[in-house]
């Protein structure tokens, strides 16, 4: 998936500083960043979070039919990420085999590569998971 270079500027404080929302209404976290929260509508007050990165698996699975663009990653692992804020995402963890990945396994933010649009194209870089030992 191309995107444009305006989107991937304004992506930046989700993907490379891993910036959400908390709704001071209803204790509510999410990530990426929402301008309304889900659960109290517009009555919820938004404010800006930053999250440590650090979390476990909620739950996980291993991609073996990718999407356009992936095709070099796999086989590759998808998780659920729990933050220890409490938000969930979904994220690929690394430098790991499934057989080590298990449900409540720590994890932590590291800073990789997510796509190339080659032939020179934009590098796209964000956060991906991988296990703590």
């Amino acid at each position: 998936m191309k995107e444009s270079i305006p989107l991937t500027w304004r992506r930046i404080p989700e993907r490379y500083r891993m910036l959400g929302v908390e709704c001071k209404t209803c204790g509510s976290k999410y990530f990426p960043r929402r301008s309304v929260c889900p659960k109290c509508r517009r009555r919820g007050k938004i404010s800006e979070i930053q999250y440590s990165g650090k979390g476990k698996v909620f739950s996980y699975t291993e991609v073996q039919s990718p999407p356009d663009g992936f095709e070099d990653q796999v086989p590759y692992i998808l998780a659920i990420i729990e933050l220890d804020e409490g938000a969930k995402l979904t994220g690929q963890i690394v430098d790991a085999h499934k057989d080590n990945v298990k449900i409540g396994s720590r994890v932590e933010q590291v800073f990789r590569i997510i796509q190339r649009d080659d032939p020179e194209g934009l590098i796209h870089y964000g956060f991906k998971f991988r296990l703590v030992q």
